[in-house]
């Protein structure tokens, strides 16, 4: 690997990941970086057509094609190797590297996860090896515990990639810091190691009420509030 990985992880669905994520792929493309975006897996029925590997037009995630764009690079179904399309509360579409995978239907989700997890680290190896940066989006939450054996789209990622860490959360829906503690104690050690910075997304007001809030998250964890939005 020759590229510096970046993930932003967040405490909930909704927190802010994708908004970071986009912003940091423009950042660093206009520090004059080859930089590409990276979700391993996204769940949405707004897709955008790319061209496959073969030259084929396959699907990813309208996130990831706009992060794409933002990191000034082609977009191609490697930035999102696995897309699910929901089709009702329990099933849905699967699309893996572009393509309707209808057999892995039959697979129960949990087993699921190994036979998609292949797809994933190549993808994430060969942007890693053509780029200077790749910035990860998570999905989610990392500190889901009921799904961390399965679950390839956070840490297993952040892992294989050795990325520094950001764990964003919104900070409007109340319980901000207590979400940032509890994730990051979920966590394992190994994967706790990976996170650099904890991020306050949709603060409104003034920032110096925040104290002592930071302060002490940072003595409870060694980790720092490096931004407030």
């Amino acid at each position: 690997m020759t590229a510096r990985a970046i993930m932003v992880l967040g405490t909930t669905s909704g927190a802010g990941k994708r908004w970071l994520a986009t912003a940091l792929c423009h950042w660093y493309a206009r520090e004059g970086l080859r930089v590409a975006p990276f979700k391993a897996q996204n769940m949405s029925n707004n897709a955008r057509v790319v061209p496959c590997q073969d030259g084929e037009p396959g699907e990813i995630g309208s996130a990831q094609y706009f992060q794409a764009l933002a990191a000034r690079c082609e977009p191609d179904v490697r930035v999102n190797p696995i897309l699910l399309k929901p089709e009702h509360e329990t099933a849905s579409q699967i699309i893996v590297m572009g393509q309707v995978r209808d057999e892995l239907r039959q697979i129960p989700w949990r087993q699921r996860s190994e036979h998609l997890w292949p797809h994933v680290r190549q993808a994430l190896h060969e942007l890693l090896t053509g780029h200077d940066v790749v910035v990860i989006e998570g999905a989610g939450s990392p500190a889901e515990i009921n799904l961390h054996a399965s679950d390839y789209a956070n840490m297993r990622t952040a892992l294989e990639a050795r990325a520094r860490c950001l764990i964003v959360t919104d900070i409007d829906r109340g319980g901000a810091f207590a979400h940032l503690y509890g994730t990051y104690q979920l966590l394992q050690p190994a994967e706790q190691a990976l996170i650099n910075g904890f991020v306050l997304n949709r603060f409104r007001g003034d920032a110096g009420l925040l104290a002592p809030g930071p302060e002490q998250l940072r003595a409870l964890t060694g980790v720092p509030t490096v931004a407030v939005l």
